[in-house]
């Protein structure tokens, strides 16, 4: 359940109308969202832009603390037409020990590799495909309890080709 709501909040950023990115002024929004920084910080209850107590209709996470950042790139490509290139990332950290929290913490990165994917020269040994042109390079995090385990951990790690 959680790989599946992290990858929808990851999702929000490619599939959110770019209306909503048209923000004037700057700073954060209602929901956590400060488009000119490429940010969201806070309750994970506002990722959806629906402030219920919920994320998609799920009451699980939505105390969870979240920080999701984005490059210019992933911006320029996902909001402003240009085209997708190896500088284009997205990073989820997601903290759930928190007063109503879920008690799960995890880190995701997640790179632009082009459709090739793992035959594509941006793929890196370790990681895994979502999204038909994006590989996950680091998946790790715990479980209530304190179990760490680490799903995916490409080599290099870092942004950037």
């Amino acid at each position: 359940m959680k790989r599946v709501l992290v990858f929808l909040l990851a999702l929000a950023l490619a599939f959110i109308p770019t209306s909503i990115f048209a923000q004037k002024g700057g700073g954060f929004d209602e929901y956590g969202y400060n488009y000119n920084a490429r940010i969201f910080v806070g309750p994970a209850d506002g990722v959806d832009r629906v402030l219920d107590g919920a994320v998609w209709g799920d009451t699980t996470y939505a105390n969870d603390h979240l920080v999701m950042k984005w490059s210019k790139a992933w911006d320029d490509a996902r909001f402003h037409g240009a085209p997708w290139t190896p500088e284009a990332w997205e990073d989820n950290e997601w903290n759930g020990r928190v007063p109503g929290g879920s008690g799960e913490v995890w880190h995701y990165k997640i790179i632009w590799v082009g459709p090739e994917l793992e035959n594509s020269p941006y793929w890196r040994e370790g990681g895994y495909p979502v999204w038909g042109q994006f590989e996950v390079i680091m998946d790790q995090g715990t479980y209530p309890g304190g179990e760490h385990v680490w799903l995916t951990h490409a080599t290099p790690c870092g942004y950037g080709p």
